[in-house]
């Protein structure tokens, strides 16, 4: 990281500090103060992007997560929570290409693969879904988020209904 770089992230950290306890108002006001005084600041916008996220306010977070990538095109971190604000707001498509450009800079990233899954399960392709998800628990990821892609799999594969109620018996 360069100086201007380490410059940008120290301006950012108090929002990120924030941010992790929680205070997600208070990160907000942080992070857009430090976006207004240095609005090439991409670590500012990023975070502002999960602030927002985190509030479910899905368009100011996706509109933060393209400045970042405005700002620094190679962010993958931007990619991810972009990808990820698409996927929740429907826009399963863009999410999978989101996720796909940052698989393009690490083949192997977890939050990239079960961006990527997760979207394809969620549009009902199951098979390109189950190729990214059984690659993403190659990962080693944590159990609560490695429980949530193997109940995916299990749909997938037929094992369990794919939602409380839908039907009595996975054979009707």
């Amino acid at each position: 990281m360069g100086d201007t770089q380490s410059k940008r992230w120290e301006a950012a950290e108090e929002g990120m500090e924030l941010l992790h306890a929680g205070e997600l108002d208070d990160a907000i006001v942080e992070l857009l103060r430090v976006a207004h005084e240095d609005p090439d600041n991409e670590y500012a916008f990023h975070f502002l992007g999960h602030a927002y996220f985190e509030k479910e306010a899905y368009p100011e977070a996706l509109k933060s997560y393209v400045e970042a990538l405005t700002l620094a095109p190679d962010y993958v971190g931007a990619m991810l929570g972009a990808g990820q604000t698409l996927r929740m707001m429907g826009e399963y498509d863009r999410a999978i290409r989101m996720g796909q450009r940052a698989l393009q800079k690490h083949e192997d990233d977890g939050d990239a693969l079960f961006l990527v899954g997760a979207t394809h399960f969620q549009k009902g392709e199951n098979q390109a879904a189950k190729r990214y998800l059984e690659r993403f628990l190659e990962t080693n990821p944590e159990l609560e988020v490695a429980l949530e892609v193997e109940g995916m799999l299990q749909v997938i594969r037929g094992e369990v209904l794919p939602f409380p109620g839908a039907e009595d018996t996975v054979e009707n």
